[in-house]
């Protein structure tokens, strides 16, 4: 008797074992880097240094950085969909004003099935034909993004607010070293339009004026999709503006995160990978490591 239990006991052992993979993939293989209520993503733009630039391979990237929601480059969505592989600016202007949005669809099912969501599309620039600039909006709603982010300039929100308005959808402005020169407003940029918000780069900001972007946080949250995350060091050190691991740069990302946390701020915060990957390691290796320390600091 005690022998067949001892080998009923072992077979569950050897079939569990064997099945662990599975269970994990089918109960676990879902992303979720949400912690205390904050969003943590990516922009996929980190993974620009991998071979394989598909659709297919960054949502690959993507679920094995352990996240749950990104910022998605237009570019591979777009061969997705089909846009055709030839430099004639005209063939590419006459497929975006036609292209079916079935596909762009199909993304957004794509990327759900795995347990990502799209919060933001970058696509478009306000140099397109108007035609292209509402294809941008209709691909981004298409695939569940709150709307399409594009470079910060006071030019590019009055041309792109009519457009905001229009679609119902946010134009989301990106800063690089821009609120470090005189007389740089986000204020007077955003004034253009209700829909125009930010992606409001915390460690560009950082690094080109020193000031704790938590101040920018605490005054224009309600105008701010997402934040790009990076470690820079800051105007005043020997290195200054300088991209570093998390955890070794100035940036103070822990008053950030504890800010966005404790005011319960609905903000999407993106790692963008800049540092330089070491040697033996991959860009979705880094972006992971990015995650467990951002995750670190909300526990």
């Amino acid at each position: 008797m005690h022998s067949h239990i001892k080998l009923i006991k072992s077979a569950f052992l050897a079939l569990s074992l064997l099945l662990t993979p599975f269970i994990s993939v089918w109960g676990q293989g879902k992303p979720n880097s949400k912690v205390n209520g904050v969003q943590i993503g990516t922009i996929t733009y980190s993974y620009r240094s991998l071979p394989d630039q598909s659709l297919e391979a960054t949502l690959d990237y993507i679920v094995k950085s352990g996240i749950s929601s990104v910022e998605l480059m237009g570019g591979p969505v777009e061969r997705y969909a089909g846009i055709p592989e030839t430099k004639d600016a005209e063939a590419i202007r006459e497929w975006r004003k036609n292209v079916s949005m079935d596909k762009f669809k199909a993304v957004k099912k794509l990327f759900k099935k795995r347990g990502v969501n799209i919060h933001i599309l970058k696509l478009g620039n306000p140099n397109w034909s108007d035609e292209e600039i509402d294809y941008a909006f209709k691909a981004a709603k298409a695939v569940g993004a709150k709307g399409i982010s594009m470079e910060i300039s006071e030019e590019t929100a009055k041309k792109m607010a009519p457009f905001a308005d229009k679609h119902k959808m946010y134009v989301i402005l990106h800063n690089h070293g821009q609120p470090g020169r005189p007389g740089f407003s986000f204020d007077k940029i955003l004034a253009h339009g209700d829909r125009l918000m930010l992606n409001f780069d915390v460690g560009h900001y950082f690094g080109a004026t020193g000031d704790n972007p938590v101040n920018v946080l605490n005054r224009l949250h309600h105008r701010i999709v997402s934040i790009h995350v990076k470690d820079k060091t800051g105007p005043k050190h020997r290195d200054p503006d300088k991209n570093r691991p998390f955890g070794e740069g100035e940036t103070p990302l822990s008053d950030i995160f504890q800010a966005i946390k404790s005011n319960k701020w609905p903000i999407y915060c993106d790692v963008e990978l800049e540092y330089n990957i070491p040697s033996g390691s991959d860009a979705v290796t880094e972006v992971g490591k990015c995650v467990d320390y951002l995750k670190n600091i909300l526990k």
